[in-house]
């Protein structure tokens, strides 16, 4: 009962530490407000209208920073009710006798709340920045962390599989899923500082299509995959790193089969457009609902009406298009007509050099 009685006292405790900062912030503008009305009372005759604006203006924005975006909204309207009666003639009335005076008043008016506006979303904007800076930073350390015991995990499941333990097959596959898991973390955060090593070099597609449908075709299950070249004996060619190209094509391949559960195949394209080459993985899924395209390739987004088992953590498409724009690609999405989504990987493409050059064969791995 003692610790349920505690829980709302540190509550308020809490919410006053909060309110104070608020409460001297509301203070501080006020009085700051006070003390340049009461000095431009003083020297009032020798100023212009411009001179208040200016000095007013002054006062909402030191309130806006130092208390938000309310208190700066607040400030902006007590300081055009005191331009207005104290320093618009005629004085101690809000009737205004010239009416091109009006157009000085709602012009202060309008920079106030303007200038008010633009401070509280630059800070906002900035406080953002910071918390995804210090997001980054947790998620990196704690993945860190856990490849240690992770490792020690599959070493004991290992373990007790040698003594015929039934359970230890489970355990390995968990640990090796949360190994993927904590892999794709670390890689992000490397993308995100730019940091992620990159070997961009001269690739053929074809090389790159081969090397996919031997990493994935272990996982597929039932579902097929159709993979298509354009006709000839043209090399398809690009310059781009091998590895983190075949990583993003096999994200999206696994998307694909996460989301699709028709028994359509996926279907991989390659080709030449303009200065790229572009492969586009195309299923037969429920496609992606319109509101939820613009956080697509956000880290940690799944779209609504995503199956609960789906086993997907948001990661894929994320690390895909941040390959991509590491090595100078991009990837970008499309609704399929008939139904389903179309992912494109644009990869920068190069001449056919001829015989002259040699593409050395790569391994999937």
């Amino acid at each position: 009962m003692s610790f349920r009685a505690a829980l709302p006292a540190d509550s308020a405790r809490t919410h006053d530490r909060r309110r104070l900062p608020r409460a001297r912030s509301v203070v501080l503008s006020a009085l700051a407000l006070l003390a340049c009305t009461l000095g431009m009372l003083v020297v009032r005759p020798m100023l212009a209208e411009v001179h208040v604006a200016l000095i007013l203006l002054l006062v909402v924005l030191g309130a806006s920073a130092g208390g938000g975006r309310v208190l700066g909204l607040a400030s902006a309207a007590t300081a055009f009710i005191i331009f207005d009666v104290l320093f618009v003639p005629p004085y101690n009335t809000l009737v205004v006798a010239n009416p091109l005076d009006w157009i000085v008043l709602f012009a202060f008016l309008t920079t106030s709340v303007v200038a008010a506006q633009l401070l509280y979303r630059a800070e906002h904007v900035a406080a953002l920045r910071e918390t995804d800076r210090l997001k980054d930073a947790l998620l990196a350390s704690v993945s860190h962390d856990l490849r240690t015991p992770l490792t020690t995990i599959k070493a004991m499941a290992h373990e007790l599989g040698s003594l015929g333990d039934e359970r230890s097959e489970i355990i390995e596959q968990e640990a090796d899923r949360l190994n993927r898991f904590v892999a794709d973390l670390l890689d992000l955060s490397r993308l995100k500082a730019g940091a992620l090593p990159l070997r961009v070099e001269l690739n053929a597609a074809d090389d790159l299509l081969g090397a996919l449908v031997q990493r994935v075709e272990a996982s597929l299950g039932r579902k097929r995959l159709s993979v298509t070249l354009p006709p000839g004996e043209a090399l398809l060619l690009g310059r781009f790193d091998f590895v983190q190209a075949l990583r993003a094509l096999a994200n999206l391949v696994e998307n694909a089969r996460k989301y699709d559960p028709s028994d359509a195949p996926i279907e991989i394209t390659a080709e030449r457009l303009g200065t790229e080459l572009a492969i586009h993985v195309a299923d037969r899924g429920p496609g992606v609902q319109g509101s939820d395209i613009p956080r697509l390739f956000e880290p940690f987004q799944r779209t609504r009406g995503a199956a609960s088992d789906a086993g997907s953590a948001g990661l894929g498409l994320s690390i895909a298009k941040r390959v991509a724009v590491a090595q100078g690609g991009r990837l970008t999405y499309a609704a399929r007509e008939g139904g389903g989504c179309v992912f494109t990987l644009f990869l920068p493409a190069v001449d056919d050099v001829g015989a002259s050059v040699e593409l050395r064969p790569r391994s999937s791995t």
